[in-house]
């Protein structure tokens, strides 16, 4: 914090360009620390946000999308606020939606979720991941410059998830067409629209004339086994709650996974020498995934709430407080990560990266996320050489330019364009 007044992590639009000299500040004043904000505990430990994640008994995630704009009619009271929670759950953003969910419901929904991510199915889709960059790629390679995001990494994710989901490949034209994420979650202008939902609803109608089609009609295809796919206990779910694990899966991963590939294929413009070396040793590309998922992880801030009055490295947590468990900060902590700021493709613990969170709600799409980052780089690599950023629209190599959202929630540059040299589909060099 710089100056008199403390600076407010959900208002303050320049903490979303640039939050790692902010967090490190925090940071070294204590890793867990109130704020004057909306009586925000924020977390930038990484032992501690690892701690804060698996305490899913004391710290419920019933507000991990809306943070501290939480709407509770009656205040909190006393060191065990969990009936209130659960008296008034149904009033937050998503609350029907896994990721806001605790104890037992999310056990039950992550399961109907998990039906579907098997080894198996992330097998096939993995090849169809394959075909799929190729033909992005093919589609800019001639070019020889792109808007890395919206021309490529964003119809990927969104076509790579519906493919895993069993969207008729004939639809696929209108998923690309009309997914989108309008609102930007946890986005500063707007603190009091902080959910999504609204963007998914098309895909809730879409998926669920495709669900109870197949309950309908059963065919040996992956959209009729989500259709039918039952409970641990046995039980069918209604047709709202898997559209309701569709419409998770495309909000979570589309948005979250199309910035992951930003970021790495970023890292990779600014390093001729990486290029060279990974188009040699390929083996060595999903540690560059990892690193990037490390120093800029795509959620920034996940949210808790205390249950019961706590205390974390020594910090008395009241009942009641929002937790800001802030990942971007915890995966910079120099205690785990030394030289944090410094873009290490070989940083031998990488993979002890937070970005996907930890506990109960470790993000199920992680090994969906790794291999589109790693099947993405492979086969930029082998089609290119010379990748760069374009200086017209991020500056000189001293002076790089680049815009990220005004969120506080995600990390997630706005654009990213890059230029390359071509080569043919069959000629590495």
């Amino acid at each position: 914090m710089t100056g008199d007044e403390p600076r407010n992590w959900f208002a303050d639009e320049s903490l979303a360009q640039d939050p790692y000299p902010y967090l490190a500040e925090l940071r070294s004043q204590c890793p867990v620390q109130p704020t004057p904000h909306h009586d925000v505990v924020a977390v930038t430990g990484y032992e501690e946000a690892s701690e804060i994640l698996r305490r899913h008994d004391d710290f419920s995630a019933c507000v991990t999308v809306v943070g501290p704009f939480a709407d509770f009619p009656e205040p909190f009271s006393g060191d065990d606020v969990s009936e209130l929670i659960e008296r008034h759950r149904h009033r937050l953003p998503q609350n029907d939606h896994m990721v806001t969910m605790d104890q037992p419901a999310h056990t039950r929904e992550r399961a109907l979720l998990m039906r579907l991510l098997t080894p198996g199915r992330l097998r096939e889709n993995e090849e169809f991941i394959g075909v799929l960059a190729d033909q992005q790629l093919e589609s800019v390679i001639g070019a020889g410059r792109c808007e890395f995001i919206h021309e490529y990494a964003s119809p990927l994710a969104t076509l790579v998830i519906a493919e895993l989901l069993g969207v008729p490949e004939e639809d696929f034209g209108q998923i690309r067409a009309g997914f989108g994420l309008s609102d930007g979650a946890g986005n500063l202008r707007q603190p009091d629209r902080p959910t999504q939902g609204d963007s998914l609803r098309w895909l809730a109608g879409t998926f669920t004339a495709y669900i109870e089609d197949r309950r309908r009609n059963p065919r040996d295809d992956v959209m009729s086994g989500l259709a039918l796919a039952k409970y641990p206990d046995g039980s069918t779910p209604e047709v709202a709650a898997v559209v309701r694990t569709a419409t998770f899966l495309f909000a979570a991963g589309q948005e979250t996974s199309a910035r992951m590939l930003a970021q790495a294929v970023r890292h990779l413009a600014e390093d001729q020498s990486l290029q060279d070396e990974l188009r040699e040793h390929p083996q060595r590309i999903p540690n560059l995934i990892e690193e990037t998922l490390r120093i800029e992880s795509p959620t920034k801030t996940d949210c808790r709430l205390a249950r019961h009055t706590s205390t974390v490295a020594g910090v008395s947590i009241p009942a009641g407080s929002t937790v800001a468990v802030l990942l971007g900060a915890a995966n910079h902590d120099p205690r785990k990560f030394p030289s944090p700021d410094e873009f290490q493709a070989d940083r031998p613990n990488a993979r002890q990266h937070l970005a996907f969170g930890r506990g109960i709600h470790t993000c199920p799409g992680s090994p969906l996320a790794r291999a589109e980052g790693r099947i993405t780089i492979e086969r930029l690599l082998r089609r290119t050489r010379n990748i760069r950023l374009s200086e017209t629209h991020h500056g000189p190599a001293a002076d790089r330019r680049f815009s990220y959202e005004p969120t506080w929630m995600l990390r997630a540059m706005e654009e990213l364009h890059i230029e390359f040299d071509p080569c043919g589909p069959g000629n590495t060099g």
